[in-house]
């Protein structure tokens, strides 16, 4: 059967709209992009009608780190569907046990059991409910423009534009700047459940902390007995040139956060990492938190394939050495373009495009689409535009992205009139 191209451009935008979102559809149509995924392979996708090609730099923040339709992940699943289906929640199962085994064994320090989750939000309000009556505190540490998800806890970590149109804020909700361990400091106390941060804040522009930030942050917590929280949801899979973007900081949290690329771009899974000690809770507690589709079985082989993937040292060899292509080649771009382009934001394959102004990000994002790339910018700082190409690509397809960016650049400061 065929699902891609069934319709009409129009008649795709027109059910769209209808069905599921106007506010989306004359969004695009007033940027005119209309782009409707259709085939999609490696770092590149089609539009459904027109055949209009995109470089995936955006991965869905990093869903498609290894690629879309990833021919191993395919099979993974593929094998799955022969003998698994969701399964129970409730039952102990052999599938996530397995899983959870891996992720113990590529987890950083004592980090050594996991409870799975379908997306990361749902993940982030977990490790927030465990901080929570693990410790009997209520109160909690994030980063002013960080972001977590948009359900329940995880919600109320983040930034006042994406909760103010639900009414007041969740009590014992607070944030802090990132990467200022003064203010933080002042902010943990005796009633701090957990701090959480992202490693790097991709919707804060992805700024890379101090070295010793966060390892200030772990004694911070240590001292006062609150919990660590790390969110790699993004940076999680080797999107650093490590498997976990914390390894770059030497510091072991208490709990982990990972999601988006643990699918593959096949099966949705994220996963709650932590702490042998904190298991107790859910020891007295073993039904306090159930997901019906968490760590669904017939996924839990597409999860194993992708940590096998990600975690080789050629595979991380392979990003850190596509990391200094992107490096090399922005510092050229930045003496091509000093009126716009300022620096590049980077640790690893987690890059941001550091320009003027507020105004460049959004233009910007229609450029790189003009050009054949699909980017966007960071919300909480429209002066960066993202760049998260896949990890899979090869060098002739870093330097052909650094080309099309030359071009959006050049286009974007034309139209400002930088």
């Amino acid at each position: 059967m065929k699902f891609v191209g069934r319709d009409s451009k129009e008649a795709i935008v027109r059910r769209f709209a209808e069905y599921v979102s106007s506010g989306k559809a004359e969004t695009f149509k007033s940027y005119d992009m209309e782009f409707v995924f259709g085939r999609r392979q490696g770092p590149y996708v089609w539009d459904a009608t027109s055949g209009k090609k995109l470089i995936n730099c955006h991965c869905n923040g990093g869903v498609f780190n290894l690629g879309h339709r990833n021919p191993a992940v395919i099979k993974a699943l593929q094998d799955s569907l022969k003998e698994l289906d969701i399964g129970n929640h409730h039952l102990i199962s052999e599938q996530r046990a397995r899983l959870a085994e891996k992720l113990a064994e590529l987890m950083p320090g004592d980090i050594a059991c996991t409870v799975f989750g379908v997306g990361g939000g749902e993940a982030v309000d977990l490790a927030i409910k465990l901080a929570r009556g693990y410790t009997g505190r209520y109160k909690v540490v994030s980063a002013v423009g960080g972001y977590h998800g948009h359900t329940g806890f995880a919600l109320a970590t983040g930034d006042e534009q994406y909760r103010a149109p639900f009414g007041p804020n969740l009590p014992g909700f607070v944030q802090v700047p990132f990467d200022d361990a003064e203010a933080l400091d002042r902010a943990v106390d005796k009633d701090t459940s957990a701090v959480i941060f992202e490693t790097i804040p991709a919707t804060l522009g992805m700024p890379v902390p101090h070295k010793d930030y966060f390892m200030r942050a772990r004694q911070l917590c240590s001292e006062r007995g609150a919990l660590l929280i790390i969110d790699e949801v993004q940076t999680g899979l080797g999107r650093t040139g490590k498997l976990w973007g914390i390894e770059h900081f030497d510091v072991t949290p208490d709990i982990i956060v990972i999601g988006k690329g643990l699918s593959g771009g096949i099966y949705p899974m994220s996963a709650t990492c932590f702490k042998k000690e904190l298991e107790s809770f859910f020891h007295q507690n073993p039904f306090i938190h159930v997901s019906t589709f968490g760590g669904a079985e017939v996924g839990c082989p597409v999860a194993f394939k992708v940590l096998e993937i990600s975690s080789k040292p050629e595979f991380l060899q392979h990003v850190n050495d596509l990391a200094g292509t992107f490096k090399d080649g922005f510092e050229a771009l930045q003496k091509k373009h000093p009126r716009i382009l300022t620096g590049l934001r980077q640790l690893g394959l987690m890059m941001g495009m550091e320009m003027v102004n507020d105004g460049c990000g959004p233009i910007m994002t229609k450029a790189c689409y003009d050009h054949g790339i699909l980017a966007i910018y960071a919300n909480n700082d429209k002066r960066v535009c993202q760049l998260l190409p896949p990890l899979i690509i090869d060098n002739r397809t870093a330097l052909e992205i650094i080309e099309k960016v030359d071009g959006a650049l050049k286009d974007t400061a034309d139209f400002l009139g930088l």
